[in-house]
């Protein structure tokens, strides 16, 4: 992967993390993905190791979970 990865669910927090990943590490480096427009997306996320949005997985694996929007099983519905 050279890209970092954001999943978010669409919630307020989500967006507000958005930009703000996209401002600290700009937008060619990382590709955003809205679970709930790409629900086909969902058990990618999860078996990147993702428990709740919005999360960044870094170019080298890692997860990091940023503050709480939704758990997966929410977004799951």
């Amino acid at each position: 992967m050279s890209k970092s990865i954001f999943y978010h669910a669409g919630c307020p927090v989500c967006l507000s993390a958005e930009h703000d990943i996209i401002n600290l590490i700009g937008q060619d480096n990382v590709e955003v993905v809205h679970l709930g427009e790409d629900r086909n997306r969902i058990a990618e996320a999860e078996n990147a190791g993702i428990k709740s949005v919005p999360a960044l997985v870094t170019p080298n694996g890692n997860v990091l979970h940023i503050n709480f929007g939704a758990s997966m099983a929410d977004v799951r519905g």
